[in-house]
């Protein structure tokens, strides 16, 4: 199919970005399209005006700073993927990244522009949630930065207000401690997942758990904080049983039975996830 007709723009700003968004409420940004392109040629989205996002370099680049990643809205997936300064403070991101799709839309798609779409299976919302991560967003009102747990209402729904812009995206760095893993269960290498964990252990010198975060992705209607299995691992050790968390992560799955899996497979799936990711995280905990 071909998509309905729209204006497309392609400012060389970020203020004319804003302008142009948020003077026609039918407006949407064009950031990577791996996305967005195919929801209009199944014209399941008809935007009025298209604002093409690639031509402001301000919104490009990677930075680590202190104890934050800052990546810039437009940075491809593969660009932050292959970083080794973000690689070598947060080594989760290239463990998700690798997850994402195929490499070919890696090269394509942009951070802002998955994060900002926000589905409910991607990846990096996931990433984003269990690192306790942020976005920052620029309107016609200013900017603000928007924690990642109160980014995401549902899926494919944000915070972002008419006229806002995705700019940056901040990851925090791992803490010395502390052991990190992802996994997913798909169909296919590189379909959406039907439930993904990302877990991270911070371990004491005992041995023991003292802070773990984990988020699940593909299980609820949106990246979803697995808190009640978070606090069910705090004093457990390497050799001990995570079964108890497996088992609180199982409520937390809401995604009702559809083509792909039932709920009660999902939730077999993020018992069986917890109890890998965590093993595996606490087996990469720095001695």
């Amino acid at each position: 199919m071909k998509p309905a007709l729209f204006q497309y723009v392609a400012p060389e700003s970020l203020d004319a970005a804003i302008t142009e968004l948020a003077g026609d409420e039918g407006a949407r940004p064009l950031a990577g399209g791996q996305s967005l392109i195919p929801t209009l040629n199944f014209r399941l989205a008809a935007p009025s005006k298209l604002v093409d996002l690639r031509k402001i370099e301000a919104l490009r680049g990677i930075r680590v700073e202190g104890n934050v990643i800052r990546v810039g809205a437009m940075t491809r997936h593969r660009e932050l993927e292959l970083d080794e300064a973000a690689h070598r403070a947060n080594p989760l991101i290239r463990d998700v990244l690798g997850n994402v799709a195929h490499i070919i839309v890696r090269n394509r798609g942009t951070i802002g522009g998955s994060l900002a779409h926000a589905d409910a299976s991607a990846e990096l919302p996931c990433l984003l949630v269990a690192t306790g991560g942020s976005v920052v967003a620029r309107g016609p009102k200013g900017e603000r930065t928007i924690a990642a747990e109160d980014f995401f209402h549902f899926h494919l729904t944000t915070a972002l207000e008419q006229g806002e812009v995705l700019t940056e995206v901040r990851i925090p760095t791992l803490a010395p401690g502390t052991g990190y893993a992802f996994l997913e269960v798909a169909r296919r290498h590189g379909d959406y997942a039907l439930a993904g964990v990302c877990a991270l252990v911070m371990v004491g010198s005992g041995g023991a758990c003292t802070v773990a975060r984990l988020a699940a992705c593909g299980i609820a209607p949106k990246a979803t904080r697995l808190i009640d299995a978070e606090k069910a691992l705090v004093g457990v050790r390497a050799d001990g049983s995570f079964e108890i968390a497996a088992q609180a992560a199982r409520r937390y799955v809401t995604t009702g039975d559809d083509r792909n899996a039932s709920t009660a497979f999902r939730q077999d799936l993020v018992a069986t996830l917890v109890k890998r990711t965590v093993a595996t995280a606490f087996s990469r905990v720095a001695r």
